[in-house]
């Protein structure tokens, strides 16, 4: 029988165990007080209750999963212990799931396994959800959840967070996504908890906003308010303190109406006030809580470069907004820091001094800001500092989650007294000994500041230090953090008392009277569609695909796009690539059309480009197009094809990868259509004329330009990509 080693359980501990045995359980305790070690006491009644099942836990990233694997290795006799991440192929995580008693995992892979048909649920007695306030929407925990709860023999759901968020709706939904039925909370002041809180001293240390970033503040303030007032003579009421939430939402509204195919100029108009009151507001966010290093940084390609969309154009027109570029630019040359960065310097300079073997998080929400602190620390005595940061690659700076996890156990060891980390540093980590964190600007999440605070004080007394610029939005998410937390837990309060779970609609039970095959790309991975055609009970194989989406038969090969995907696809000419590649290798080529926005106020694209594109393909290329509302009518339609074509063409097909080979002609019009400008029709047209690729080229330009529908300006065009030196 497995049992725990290395920790005694704690009362409360214990007493959440109980619940667990008996319901679906949301498990809501204050960072440092042992929710994993929670899981690992339920884990192990699981398995001596079902002693033929698993267990599977699931964490957001890899380092978490890491940190999680070897927590369970250190706190339980169980010697089959696997972890699974992206990192490992699908065929060794399918073997090594066959005599795992416990798999700690990312979601995203645990997904790809369950498409695949390559992990199931049958055998699974305990699931837990780690950071369970993630399970929202359309984030992997959701569905696993209900594939699990409708196929697993002896289910039992697990979620842990510290922090479940302060919107009601929000955590109710948490739970039925779920199916949670009990609710198990401690707060910090609660008796059974209390004795085991590690003391946190919070300091909030104000500071001053220079009169130079005040003036540009101004300049930025009016322009934002001019912005508004567009807005409100359109019929939206707005306050001067309008967040981005607000205004991201009336944007959304807004391309809905578009997208209805409402053609009215005053729509139009607000869009384009609410993209610059977007950036604006962002601009002022900059000067308030970061410096004049990220706003100069951000206003100059919008201002300084007369900007690339149409409201970055109306911006670099509005005179506040350039007298405020001109403004942060000589502050900018001038080397002038928000004073916030030295007062950091200062604090950082006096925790080393206090004690060498201090350990501090400095969180800031900005990357660009984040590696612009790391510089300044590397130039202090004593201070070893290093950026945390995700992994996708921005302006330089990016972090694969082997870096983050060899970062996390340098910053252990000592190697590194002092980690700047974006909010990729707030969730979960396990960081023992962190003295000190520090906020560079408050966020205005519940959420957010229980995580950053919980970096430290984790095992022994913390200290946490939040910086403020007076009279700022500082100020204004500060608060709305404390409000936010402390409706947090009012409302956790009062469902653990009367806590209701909405029924949950089973997974559409579609009858398999005939086992259907797709092939799917596997840049298809993560998608909504493949979990819909799972759902629908189609066996689901994702590989590397030359060409198509979705391989339905040996005959059908399906381009799947959306249609912001369609516009830009036809901007960066990928488009004609892939049409051709379609209807060279299968027989009956498609191409779905997904969304219902408008397609033609998706980008600053002509009408007339999108609907030759149209014609390109429907005529030039004979591939028919289907349009679908979203991913359930996608995946309905693809059933469909695959139906026909399983059931009434072949019962089986076999795949081939391999792209046909093209024919000389083929081959021909792929090299002269691939030209600036030229399209498949005018490629045969000149081929016809020129009869070889060869006369083409060396053909002068008054004789292209007899060919109909070239002319002049496509032949200059042509002649310049021809003749121009290759710059290597």
């Amino acid at each position: 029988m497995p049992n725990i080693k290395n920790f005694k359980p704690r009362l409360y501990q214990e007493t959440i165990l109980s619940s667990c045995t008996e319901k679906n359980t949301l498990v809501a305790l204050p960072t440092g007080l042992g929710k994993t070690k929670t899981a690992i006491l339920v884990a192990i009644d699981r398995l001596n209750k079902y002693s033929n099942s698993k267990i599977l836990f699931l964490t957001p990233t890899k380092p978490l999963a890491t940190q999680i694997y070897n927590e369970f290795r250190d706190c339980t006799d169980i010697k089959e212990i696997e972890l699974f991440t992206g990192a490992i192929s699908p065929e060794k995580r399918k073997e090594l799931a066959k005599s795992a008693k416990i798999i700690i995992s990312t979601p995203q892979s645990i997904e790809n396994d369950v498409i695949n048909n390559t992990f199931k649920f049958d055998d699974v007695s305990l699931i837990v959800f780690d950071e369970a306030h993630r399970a929202i929407q359309n984030y992997s925990y959701t569905w696993l959840a209900k594939k699990y709860n409708s196929s697993s023999t002896n289910s039992r759901i697990i979620g842990l967070t510290a922090s479940p968020g302060a919107d009601l709706e929000k955590i109710k939904e948490v739970c039925n996504n779920l199916y949670i039925k009990n609710i198990e909370v401690r707060t910090e002041n609660d008796p059974d908890v209390k004795e085991y809180v590690q003391k946190t001293e919070v300091e909030w240390i104000k500071i001053n906003l220079p009169e130079e970033f005040k003036e540009i503040r101004n300049f930025l303030q009016n322009a934002f308010s001019s912005k508004l007032k567009k807005l409100k003579e359109g019929g939206y009421s707005l306050n001067a303190n309008v967040s981005k939430k607000e205004l991201l939402g009336i944007m959304a509204s807004l391309r809905g109406e578009i997208s209805k195919g409402t053609n009215d100029y005053n729509i139009f108009s607000a869009i384009s006030s609410t993209a610059e009151a977007i950036k604006i507001n962002h601009a002022l966010d900059l000067i308030e809580t970061q410096g004049i290093h990220s706003l100069y940084s951000y206003l100059k390609p919008i201002i300084g470069n007369k900007g690339q969309t149409k409201s970055g154009k109306n911006l670099a027109l509005d005179i506040n907004m350039k007298s405020a570029f001109i403004l942060s630019e000589k502050l900018y040359e001038q080397k002038i820091n928000h004073p916030k960065l030295s007062r950091l310097k200062e604090i950082i300079k006096e925790e080393i001094e206090k004690n060498p073997k201090t350990k501090i998080i400095v969180f800031n929400q900005y990357r660009d800001s984040a590696k612009r602190i790391e510089n300044e620390l590397i130039e202090l005595e004593n201070v070893r500092p290093k950026l945390f940061v995700g992994q996708l690659k921005k302006k330089g700076t990016g972090l694969s989650q082997k870096e983050q996890i060899n970062i996390i156990n340098e910053f252990k060891e000592g190697i590194h007294n002092c980690i700047i980390s974006t909010s990729i540093g707030e969730e979960g980590l396990d960081i023992p000994k962190v003295n000190t964190v520090i906020f560079y600007e408050p966020v205005p999440s519940a959420i957010r500041s229980i995580q950053r605070r919980g970096r430290t004080a984790r095992h022994t007394k913390g200290k946490v230090i939040v910086l403020m610029t007076k009279n700022t939005r500082d100020e204004a998410y500060h608060w709305t953090a404390v409000n936010k937390e402390k409706k947090m837990y009012s409302i956790l309060n009062e469902l653990k008392h009367g806590f209701k779970l909405n029924p949950q609609k089973q997974l559409n039970a579609f009858e398999k009277k005939e086992e259907l095959n797709i092939y799917a790309d596997s840049r298809e991975q993560g998608s909504t569609i493949l979990k819909e055609l799972v759902d629908l009970g189609i066996n689901i194989t994702t590989k590397t695909l030359p060409t198509a989406d979705f391989i339905v038969s040996s005959r059908v090969g399906i381009e799947r796009k959306t249609i912001r995907d369609f516009v830009d696809s036809i901007i960066d000419k990928r488009l004609f690539d892939q049409l051709k590649n379609l209807k060279a290798n299968f027989e009956k080529p498609l191409i779905i059309l997904e969304g219902e926005e408008d397609i033609y106020s998706i980008r600053n694209i002509h009408a007339n480009s999108i609907r030759g594109m149209l014609a390109t393909i429907t005529i030039s290329y004979g591939i028919p197009l289907i349009q679908t509302k979203n991913t359930k009518e996608t995946a309905q339609l693809l059933r469909s094809i695959a139906k026909r074509e399983q059931i009434q063409k072949e019962k089986t097909f076999n795949l081939n990868l391999e792209k046909k080979p093209l024919t000389t002609r083929e081959l021909q019009e792929y090299i002269i259509s691939s030209l600036p400008t030229i399209g498949p029709t005018l490629a045969k047209a000149l081929l016809r004329e020129f009869k070889t690729v060869k006369n083409i080229i060396n053909a002068k330009s008054n004789q292209l330009e007899k060919i109909e529908k070239l002319g002049k300006k496509k032949t200059k065009i042509i002649k310049e990509i021809i003749n121009e030196q290759y710059d290597s």
